[in-house]
């Protein structure tokens, strides 16, 4: 990187300096460089420090993004069949009817782990091409804040790839996008998308041994804005795929589930805890989803 002294006092900036301002600049100058290469090191190396990935044109993608479509409301319409390498297509949903899917199981009642907060059906909505989760306060039950919640539980298999094209519309609740073991024992838990009740991140994390052990990543982001996340899932690793770049991985053996999971999509508020609480009703909406298996597998 090439240095350029500023002018000081109206000096030219071609003017001989004294040796005094040359040690300035030589001490500003090494300063700079050591504090960026400390900021670049946490940023490569540091397992919880926040990365913004290179955005990324859907033809630029080495994972699935979607393809180019006006008609959708997100603007990209589900990947094809093929697009990812070595996987094979085993579902995809556009959300273009009036019903939640078949397949997809709704969840109510009060969410495990969360005792203030409370999941209702009627808070699961399929209009307009997406597929809505909505939080609001609801007077039947007694105007606490309820949100919306269901799993592709029809659908489960151990490794695999899950793409979901998504945006919430303002903070407050958690909206995560997960995989969930299809026995419903927990651990373990692959979360790809946990916004955490913000807008300018999110994360992603991995549960595992009953002593709830996690390996997390986090990564800078507008969740207001359309994202295709995404999930690739396999006996070695596991990496994290925003808007089709890879942003995050784990390859940690001993973390990394081998167990039959399900797609999950849900808002939780915890109010009574003072986080994750809306201050307005807020969606989660979702475009569409699609879910591939290695085709070693699906031929075997």
């Amino acid at each position: 990187m090439n240095a350029h002294s500023e002018p000081v006092h109206g000096d030219s900036p071609y003017a001989p300096q004294n040796s005094w301002n040359t040690r300035v600049t030589l001490i500003i100058t090494v300063t700079a460089s050591l504090a960026l290469g400390v900021i670049l090191w946490f940023a490569i190396f540091h397992p919880g420090t926040p990365i913004n990935p290179v955005p990324t044109s859907p033809s630029q993608s080495a994972y699935p993004f979607g393809t180019p479509d006006i008609s959708e409301p997100s603007g990209m319409s589900p990947p094809s069949a093929n697009a990812l390498k070595g996987y094979v297509q085993i579902y995809v949903n556009d959300f273009l009817g009036t019903r939640v899917p078949h397949g997809w199981d709704v969840f109510t009642g009060v969410p495990g782990g969360d005792p203030g907060g409370q999941f209702a059906s009627s808070h699961v909505v399929v209009s307009g091409g997406l597929l809505q989760l909505n939080a609001w306060k609801d007077p039947k039950y007694n105007d606490n804040w309820v949100t919306g919640g269901l799993c592709d539980c029809a659908l489960s298999q151990t490794y695999g790839a899950y793409f979901v094209r998504s945006r919430a519309t303002g903070a407050g609740p958690n909206e995560v996008e997960l995989l969930w073991p299809a026995s419903n024992v927990w651990p373990p838990e692959i979360d790809f998308n946990e916004s955490g009740g913000t807008l300018n991140s999110t994360g992603a994390t991995v549960h595992f041994t009953t002593a709830n052990s996690t390996v997390q990543r986090t990564v800078i982001i507008n969740m207001s804005e359309w994202h295709t996340w995404g999930v690739i899932w396999t006996p070695e690793k596991i990496l994290y795929i925003l808007d089709g770049k890879v942003w995050g991985s784990i390859n940690v053996a001993y973390a990394i589930p081998d167990v039959p999971m399900t797609l999950d999509l849900e808002q939780r508020a915890e109010c009574e805890l003072g986080r994750q609480c809306p201050s307005q009703p807020v969606s989660m909406l979702v475009d569409w989803v699609a879910e591939y298996t290695a085709a070693a597998a699906k031929s075997s």
